[in-house]
Formats: C-alpha cells, structure tokens, sequence
C-alpha cells in the first residue's frame, strides 16, 4: 500500500481503490501489479483501544498548539481563547475524534494480482468483482478459493494478436493482446492522463524522457500515478511508489 496501513471511522470515505506497480528485474524484464485496497471493520477490542488513546495524544498535541499560538495558560483556556481559536477547536473535535463507544474502526487492507503483462483492465474488473463476492451478503456461485484457483492456474496468457475470455465471480472478461506488428499493449486510459497533467506538462514529461532525463512524478494516489506514467513507457528501469522516506534515493531533494 501506498500509504502504508491506514485507518478510517464510518464518517470518513471507504470507497476501494486502485493502483498498479512494477518490479523491474537487473535484465530489464518486468512484472506488473494490480491492487485493490479496501476497508474492513477493525472487530478487536484491544485495537480500538488503542486507536482512541492515539487519538486523544493526537489532539491534546493539537490543542497545547492552539493555546500556545493565541498565548493563553492552561488555566484561563476557556476564557481567552479568540474566535479564530474557538472554530479551530472544534474543527479538531470534529475531524480528529474517535469514540469506541460511538465510532465504528476501519483498517485498509489490499488483495493483488501479479501478472507478466499489464492487463490492467482484466485485473481491476477481476479484483472488483472479488472485493463484491467478499462483502455481498449472497454468497457468490461457487467458493471464492475456486475463482482464485482459477485465475491463478487455469487462465493462460493469450498469444500475440488474439484474444482471451475468462470468467470472473459474476461476469466474463475479455483482455486482448496485440500483435507483432501492432502497437504495444497499453491498457490504461489516456483520457486520465490528460486530464491529471494537462497538455503542457504532459509535453513536457515527454521531452524529458527523449532527453533521457531523470523524471519524478508525484501524486496524492497511487492510480494517478499509475495512469500517468504509462503515457511514456519506455525501456528503463521504472520505480514506482517511493514512500517519502526513500525519495532521496531517487536523487531528489526529500523536501518535495
């Protein structure tokens, strides 16, 4: 996970999500990956304890800032904090509260797909229709271990130029591979691309890379990322997903 783990109340937006990564090999081969991140209740009792301890630490820091910056004593806080404090309490009190007894406690997790080839869409309508069958209330058709045997072990890669369907937890999927003389396989929406870096940046990613400059893109989500940087692919090594402890790695400046 990008982010790493996170945790999220009923309030917050527990849509899953989705993001793409390569492993790069010394050879220059790669292996693409497709994850689904979604939201499951938190059911130990220990954890939200915890989570809500975290939580009252958090907003004390938070509070003592507030005091400090209208200059007031732990004694007159009541009394001498402005209005601009005041609205600034209660946006703590409302975006940074977690009641055990109110609340109810979300963890990410992730379920992913390794795949040779990036068929992005084949794998995100796959893990979509597994994150349902997980959650519905009916139970799917056959055992989910059947659906993940099968997508594993039964469903073989396509050949050049032709096509492929496999069955999915509720509906087929199609995923075609193009041929010798055909472009290559590029199976992530253009459409976003534009829309995410516009046409000025975009012209300019794509000089960098004829100059074979080093290029860093940043996103606040993964498959933005994901749909960007396929606008440019070319043989290199692609590091994808640097968490922000490791952006100097990259050679950058980690104050971006």
């Amino acid at each position: 996970m990008p982010k790493g783990l996170s945790f999220r109340t009923q309030a917050d937006n527990r849509d899953p999500q989705l993001h793409s990564f390569i492993i790069t090999r010394e050879d220059g081969s790669r292996t693409y990956g497709f994850v689904l991140t979604f939201y499951e209740e938190v059911t130990s009792k220990q954890i939200c304890t915890a989570m809500q301890t975290l939580y009252q630490m958090h907003n004390a820091e938070q509070y003592s800032s507030v005091c400090a910056s209208s200059s007031c004593s732990m004694d007159s806080l009541a009394s001498s904090i402005d209005e601009g404090d005041a609205t600034s309490l209660a946006k703590l009190q409302r975006y940074n509260s977690y009641d055990i007894s109110r609340d109810t406690l979300y963890v990410s997790k992730c379920i992913c797909l390794i795949t040779p080839l990036p068929f992005m869409q084949a794998c995100k309508k796959f893990l979509i229709q597994l994150y349902k069958a997980v959650t519905s209330q009916q139970p799917p058709p056959l055992p989910l271990e059947s659906y993940i045997h099968n997508i594993l072990y039964e469903v073989p890669l396509p050949p050049p130029g032709r096509s492929l369907k496999f069955y999915g937890v509720y509906e087929p999927i199609i995923c075609q591979r193009p041929g010798p003389n055909e472009l290559p396989l590029s199976d992530y929406p253009l459409r976003e691309v534009f829309e995410l870096l516009g046409l000025e940046n975009l012209v300019q990613v794509f000089t960098c890379v004829l100059l074979e400059m080093q290029i860093l893109l940043y996103s606040q989500g993964g498959r933005s990322y994901g749909d960007a940087r396929w606008v440019c692919s070319q043989r290199a090594v692609a590091g994808q997903l640097q968490p922000q402890e490791l952006i100097q790695s990259c050679g950058f400046s980690a104050d971006l």
